[in-house]
């Protein structure tokens, strides 16, 4: 940029106040200097006292030093104003990036949920796969044979990990004495129970750590992980051992 356009960039930026100071003062001073020399010249001979010049400079400029004064109080108004502006322009944009940082962390939050709850889902599945064995396969009422198991157990390996889940949700299991024969009728289904429903009830606690609309949490609760949890919420007998409350 040119020293020109420099310049002109300058008085641009130039509050209006300080060139009607700047107007005024010219005009102010060179009027005294007229005045002057003009009483000079009407009298040549005569003399000036030091109280004369002191009384003369003193009238003649306080009305430029008030006059400054006040644009003085003006300009800094103006600035204080401006200054105010910025700081609320910072705040608002330090807001934003508080936001933007927390939404950042909360994306990331959910991100290792979903990762975690993977993970927890095999488990799940693992889980309500041995509690389906003992209770309707070969070591339990015999329902399903061990091929028919092992069938069970290949569509969970293939993903399907809620397939026991929703076998226990919807079989009817009157022959063998109801679900909560099932579920809690011996010492290793009511461990595979408890188990069950610790593993899931973590999971619940780490997804409302980052789910703020309780959406995640909600849909989890749907599942049939969620459903055959809340099942064994209503038929777990009173008084079991080392018993949750949920």
């Amino acid at each position: 940029m040119s020293f020109v356009s420099r310049t002109i960039t300058v008085v641009r930026q130039r509050d209006w106040r300080i060139w009607f100071g700047l107007v005024i003062t010219f005009f102010w001073i060179s009027g005294g200097i007229w005045f002057v020399a003009r009483a000079i010249r009407a009298d040549p001979t005569q003399s000036l006292s030091l109280d004369f010049v002191g009384s003369f400079l003193e009238g003649a400029f306080a009305p430029l030093a008030f006059l400054w004064l006040v644009l003085g109080l003006f300009i800094q108004q103006r600035e204080l104003a401006r200054h105010a502006d910025e700081l609320r322009r910072s705040s608002e944009q330090s807001e934003k990036q508080t936001q933007a940082i927390a939404a950042t962390e909360m994306n990331a939050r959910q991100e290792t949920f979903f990762k975690i709850a993977e993970n927890v889902r095999h488990q799940l599945g693992g889980i309500s796969g041995m509690l389906f064995m003992s209770g309707l396969g070969p070591p339990g009422s015999g329902r399903y044979n061990r091929d028919e198991m092992d069938e069970f157990f290949r569509n969970a390996a293939k993903g399907d990990n809620e397939i026991f889940a929703r076998a226990f949700l919807t079989m009817d299991y009157l022959d063998e004495g109801g679900l909560p024969e099932l579920l809690f009728g011996t010492e290793i289904r009511r461990r595979h129970s408890r188990n069950f429903r610790r593993t899931f009830k973590r999971l619940l606690r780490l997804a409302a750590d980052c789910d703020v609309d309780g959406i995640i949490t909600d849909s989890m609760k749907q599942t049939a992980f969620g459903l055959l949890y809340q099942r064994m919420r209503v038929h777990e007998p009173e008084g079991l051992a080392d018993r949750e409350t949920d």
